[in-house]
């Protein structure tokens, strides 16, 4: 299934993009550490120099994968929660949107899952000012809940929004490695929706 392009300038950003999916597709199929960058110019069908064009290298080429998993999440995110002013809601719409994208783009969801925790230079060296924008969302989603007193007001934002994403991450983890699967992202959704209601809502 073809990813969304997010970048503005038509003609680069289509190559760029060709690349970041050729990248998805060897690093899922192959992992990381047994691909190289010659297997993605020949799975884009690029010239290996053309890669060097937009990426530095292959670890690049990995971090690159996992702004661009962040740019689409927090993009569609954005928008969909534009259509309710309910904390709650929103906050059930964020969780199932999230995993919804992770059964919706498998690929990607095996390079960000596994592949980019055994990056030592990502989980070292990576700023990681993305993953930060994501946590904002839940962040500011919890503080209208808050506010409005539909969450309780005890509850530390910083330690909250760190368990909402934990939960939805490992779910996210385990039905990338489950052969065969035993729920929908659907249905996970709703249950870790339910579990975390039961803790923070009023």
């Amino acid at each position: 299934m073809g990813l969304p392009l997010l970048a503005n300038k038509k003609q680069s950003a289509d190559k760029h993009q060709k690349i970041i999916e050729a990248a998805i597709a060897v690093f899922a199929g192959n992992g990381f550490f047994n691909s190289t960058v010659a297997d993605v110019a020949r799975e884009a069908d690029v010239a290996d120099g053309t890669i060097y064009l937009y990426f530095k290298n292959k670890d690049d080429l990995l971090i690159s994968i996992f702004e661009y998993s962040m740019d689409l999440f927090i993009q569609e995110a954005e928008a969909a929660l534009k259509s309710s002013s309910d904390p709650k809601e929103k906050l059930r719409e964020f969780i199932s949107l999230h995993l919804k994208l992770v059964q919706k783009y498998p690929d990607l969801a095996q390079v960000i899952q596994i592949e980019l925790r055994q990056s030592t230079k990502f989980m070292k060296e990576y700023p990681n000012e993305k993953f930060f924008q994501y946590l904002d969302i839940v962040s500011g989603i919890i503080g209208d809940g808050q506010e409005s007193g539909v969450f309780k007001k005890n509850l530390d934002p910083v330690i909250l929004k760190r368990v909402i994403f934990g939960a939805v991450d490992e779910i996210a983890l385990e039905w990338t490695l489950m052969k065969r699967k035993r729920y929908t992202m659907a249905e996970a959704a709703d249950q870790v929706c339910g579990m975390i209601f039961e803790g923070i809502c009023q």
